[in-house]
C-alpha cells in the first residue's frame, strides 16, 4: 500500500457499496480475500481505500466510485485528520474561486512542486480576505508546505468536484458530512432557525449591513444574513473558527463584504471591543458556570446588572447589547429557564423598564439542540438616548403552530414555513414593519415566511382576534407609529404592557401570559372530530379480522432477501443521499404511516436521490420494530430518507404485500437484527420469506393488505380519540363546553 494512502472505515465501505454496515461485516467473515485492516482499532478497523475499491469491483459490487464519495473518503482518511484536511480544502477552494487561472497553473505541476508553491498563493488569497497573517487573532492561518503535502491529491479531487458542482456547494457538502459524522462534537443551529433569526434582526425597515455573531459556531447565523456589508465572528474553538471563516468567505462576495473572524473566549477576551453593529445574532452556550463570573465583576458591559454565576445567558444578552448601535437589533437563542429563573429577575426587570427587551418567542421542541426542550428567542433593541422607552413587549408562543406532519416529533420534523409565518406575522407589525418594507434575511426570501403565506394560511396562527379577544388585552393593543394596532393572535401572541410583568418573579415565559386558545378550535371543531371518530371506528369494525383458524406451524422452504436480490427477484437500495426538490419519506413517516414530510438539502453537489415507486417496500433499519410500508401512488416520487431500506420486488416473481407482510413477522425481525450498546439494527438481507407460487403469494398479500388498512383505521381512531378527549377537557375547564 502506498504511504499515506487514504483509509476508510466499515461505514465508509458501506456507503461506497450502497449497503448496510452489517453487510460489510459479513463480507469480512465470508471472503478470505477481503482487504486486511491497515489501521484503526480492533473494534473499528480502517482499510486502504484503493484495495477496497479494487475488491468491490472484482466482486461486482461497485462499478465506479462517485467523485464526491472519493473526495469524502480522502478527506475522512487524511493522515492529519478530517478537520485539518477540510481546512486545506476550504483554502484551496477559495483560491479556485478568487484566482482560477492561478489555480490551473499551480495544479499543472507535480504533487511535490504543487505543495511548494501553493502556500504563497494561499497566503495572498487569505490575506486579501481576512487581513495580514500577523493580524491580531486572525482565525484562518496560512498552511505551510509540510501541512499541504499529504493533502495535494485531496485538493485536486476537491477542485475537480467544484468544477462540476460549484465551489460553495462542494465545501458545504464536505462540511455537512463532517458535522453529520461527529454530531456530539458540534452544537448546530438548524438552517430554518438561522433564517428566522436573521429575518427578525431586519425589522422596522432597518437593513442589517454590519452583523456580529460572538459565538459563531459553524457560521450558520451569519450565513443566513442577506447582502451584508460586514460580518464579524468570534469562536473559542480555533479549528471551528477557521472552518467558519472559510465557509463565510465562500458564502459572501469578497468585493462587497468585509469579513473578520477571530478566535478567543468572547466574554473574557472580546475580539471586537470597540465594534457597534446593526445587528447581533447569537446562539450562545447554555448553562455555563465557568463563563468568567469572578474575573468580570466590574466589566462595563453589565449595564443592566451583574449576572449571577448561574446566569451565563444574561451575560451574553448584555454583551450583544453592548455591541449594537442605538436602535440596533439583537436576536439570541435562549433556554426557557432564562425567562423565569429567580437569580436573573433583576436583570430581566431592568431590560423591560428600559425598553431593551422587545420580544420573547417560544419555539416548538425540536427547533434546535437540545431538541427535547422548547427554546426561546429573545429579540432586543439597543435603547436610544430618548426618555421614552417602549412600554410594551411582544410575547409569542409557537408550540402548536408548527406541529409536524405526523404524530412523531423531534428534530427535522417542524413545519418551518408555518413557523416563520407565525413569528414574523406577529413581529413585523409590532416592530413597525409592514412585512414588505426593508430587506429581509435570506430565510424570508427562501423560506416563504411571512410574505409567501397570506393571512390565515398558517393553521390559524395569523388570524386576528375579534372584539372580544382585543378586550382581553385591555388598552395594550400595541399602538404603532403608523397608527395601526397589533391585535392578539389567540393562544399564539400578545402585546403585553411592561407594567404587567414587573412583579416579584419577572416571569417572561410566553405561555403564562397569553390568552387561552379555544378548546380544539371551538365546540364546532369538537363536533367534527367526533363525527370523524365515529366513521373511523365504524371502518375499523368492518375491517376487524375474522376469527382465526388454528393450525400447526407451516414448514415452508425459506429463502432470504439477500438471496432474492442476487437472483434478481428484487432490488435493494439505501436512502439518505441526494439533493433536489422532491419530498423525503423519513423513518418517522414510515413508522407513523404518514405522507412524506422531509426535504432534501438545497446545497451540495448534485446527486440523484433514491425515489420510491408504487409497489416498493420500505423498512426502517433502526429501532428493532417490525414495520414495513408498501408504497402507494400518493407516496410515489418521494426520496428515500435516512435509516431506511428499500426493497423493489419484480412483480412477476414477488407480490409486494406478501413481501411486506412476512417481513413484519416478530421472529423474522429478531433473527435479522443485531444489537449495539444503544440501538438495534436490522439487516434486511437476512430477512426470510417462504418460497411460494405467485398465486399463493397474492392470496397472502390480500390478507396482509386488509390488515394494514385495519391498522391505519385504528391509528386514525386513536389520534381522533385523543383530540376529542383533550378538547373536551379543555372546553369543560374554560367554559366553552357545558356538561349535559
Amino acid at each position: 500500500m502506498p504511504e499515506n494512502a487514504t483509509e476508510v472505515t466499515a461505514a465508509g465501505i458501506a456507503r461506497l457499496a450502497g449497503v448496510g454496515r452489517a453487510a460489510v461485516s459479513n463480507w469480512r467473515r465470508r471472503h478470505a480475500d477481503f482487504p486486511k485492516p491497515v489501521g484503526g482499532t480492533e473494534t473499528s478497523p480502517s482499510f486502504a481505500l484503493p484495495e477496497v475499491e479494487q475488491w468491490l469491483r472484482d466482486q461486482g459490487k461497485l462499478a465506479e466510485v462517485p467523485l464526491r464519495e472519493r473526495v469524502w473518503q480522502q478527506l475522512a482518511g487524511h493522515p492529519a485528520g478530517a478537520v485539518p484536511a477540510l481546512f486545506h480544502v476550504g483554502c484551496a477552494l477559495l483560491l479556485v474561486r478568487e484566482r482560477p487561472s492561478a489555480w490551473r497553473e499551480i495544479a499543472g505541476v507535480s504533487d511535490e512542486r504543487m505543495a511548494g508553491v501553493l502556500p504563497l498563493a494561499l497566503n495572498e488569497v487569505l490575506a486579501a480576505r481576512f487581513g495580514p497573517a500577523s493580524g491580531a487573532g486572525r482565525a484562518v492561518h496560512s498552511p505551510d508546505r509540510s501541512e499541504l503535502l499529504p493533502s495535494v491529491p485531496l485538493l485536486r479531487g476537491a477542485a475537480e468536484l467544484a468544477a462540476a458542482a460549484g465551489v460553495r456547494e462542494t465545501f458545504e457538502f464536505l462540511l455537512g458530512r463532517q458535522l453529520d459524522a461527529n454530531p456530539r462534537q458540534y452544537t448546530l443551529t438548524p438552517p430554518g432557525l438561522a433564517e428566522l433569526m436573521a429575518a427578525l434582526a431586519v425589522s422596522g425597515g432597518r437593513p442589517a449591513r454590519t452583523v456580529l455573531d460572538p459565538a459563531a459556531g459553524t457560521g450558520a447565523l451569519l450565513g443566513a444574513v442577506s447582502r451584508p456589508d460586514a460580518l464579524y465572528a468570534q469562536e473559542s474553538d480555533p479549528d471551528l473558527a477557521a472552518l467558519t471563516g472559510l465557509r463565510l468567505a465562500l458564502h459572501t462576495d469578497s468585493a462587497g463584504c468585509t469579513l473578520a473572524v477571530r478566535t478567543g473566549d468572547t466574554l473574557r477576551a472580546d475580539a471586537f471591543p470597540g465594534l457597534t453593529a446593526d445587528a447581533v445574532l447569537c446562539h450562545p452556550p447554555f448553562n455555563e458556570r465557568n463563563w468568567g463570573h469572578d474575573e468580570l465583576a466590574y466589566d462595563p458591559r453589565w449595564e443592566y446588572g451583574f449576572p449571577a454565576r448561574t446566569e451565563s445567558e444574561l451575560a451574553w444578552v448584555q454583551h450583544a447589547l453592548a455591541h449594537l448601535h442605538e436602535g440596533g437589533t439583537a436576536v439570541l437563542l435562549m433556554p426557557p429557564a432564562a425567562a423565569s429563573r429567580r437569580s436573573g429577575r433583576r436583570i430581566r426587570a431592568d431590560l423591560l423598564r428600559r425598553g431593551a427587551l422587545r420580544a420573547v418567542i417560544a419555539l416548538p421542541a425540536g427547533a434546535a439542540p437540545p431538541y427535547g426542550i422548547p427554546l426561546h428567542l429573545w429579540v432586543l433593541r439597543k435603547p436610544d438616548a430618548g426618555p421614552h422607552p417602549s412600554p410594551e413587549i411582544l410575547l409569542v408562543d409557537t408550540a402548536d403552530t408548527a406541529e409536524p406532519a405526523s404524530s412523531q416529533s423531534g428534530r427535522d420534523r417542524l413545519d418551518w414555513p408555518a413557523l416563520h409565518a407565525a413569528v414574523l406575522d406577529a413581529w413585523r407589525p409590532f416592530s413597525g414593519e409592514s412585512g414588505e418594507s426593508g430587506e429581509s434575511g435570506e430565510g424570508a426570501e427562501t423560506g416563504g415566511a411571512g410574505e409567501a403565506n397570506g393571512a390565515g394560511e398558517t393553521g390559524g396562527a395569523s388570524e386576528a382576534g375579534g372584539a372580544g379577544e382585543a378586550g382581553a388585552t385591555g388598552a395594550h393593543g400595541g399602538n404603532l407609529a403608523n397608527g395601526e394596532s397589533v391585535r392578539p393572535r389567540l393562544g399564539t401572541s400578545r402585546v403585553v404592557p411592561v407594567i404587567e410583568l414587573l412583579d416579584d418573579d419577572i416571569d417572561l415565559a410566553p405561555a403564562r401570559h397569553l390568552p387561552a386558545a379555544a378548546a380544539a378550535d371551538g365546540p364546532a371543531e369538537l363536533i367534527d372530530v367526533r363525527e370523524r371518530l365515529t366513521k373511523s371506528l365504524g371502518l375499523a369494525g368492518r375491517l376487524t379480522p375474522p376469527p382465526v383458524e388454528v393450525s400447526a406451524p407451516a414448514r415452508w422452504p425459506l429463502t432470504t432477501v439477500g438471496e432474492l436480490a442476487r437472483a434478481g427477484a428484487l432490488q435493494l437500495r439505501t436512502g439518505g443521499s441526494g439533493s433536489g426538490t422532491a419530498p423525503v419519506l423519513t423513518e418517522y413517516d414510515v413508522l407513523g404511516s404518514t405522507a412524506p414530510s422531509g426535504s432534501l438539502p438545497a446545497d451540495g453537489p448534485h446527486e440523484e436521490p433514491v425515489l420510491v415507486e408504487p409497489g416498493d417496500v420500505v423498512v426502517p433499519v433502526l429501532g428493532g420494530g417490525s414495520v414495513a410500508r408498501v408504497i402507494d401512488d400518493a407516496t410515489a416520487g418521494a426520496a428515500l430518507g435516512r435509516n431506511l431500506q428499500l426493497l423493489r420486488p419484480d412483480p412477476a416473481a414477488l407480490d409486494p404485500w406478501f413481501l411486506a407482510g412476512f417481513l413484519r413477522g416478530t421472529a423474522n425481525n429478531r433473527q435479522a437484527s443485531s444489537h449495539a450498546s444503544t440501538a438495534t439494527r436490522l439487516d434486511a438481507r437476512r430477512l426470510q420469506l417462504p418460497r411460494l407460487p405467485l398465486a399463493e403469494q397474492q392470496r397472502y398479500g390480500e390478507r396482509f393488505r386488509t390488515l394494514a388498512a385495519f391498522e391505519d383505521a385504528l391509528r386514525l381512531a386513536g389520534q381522533l380519540g385523543g383530540r376529542l378527549v383533550q378538547g373536551m377537557y379543555d372546553g369543560l375547564t374554560d367554559g366553552t363546553v357545558t356538561p349535559k
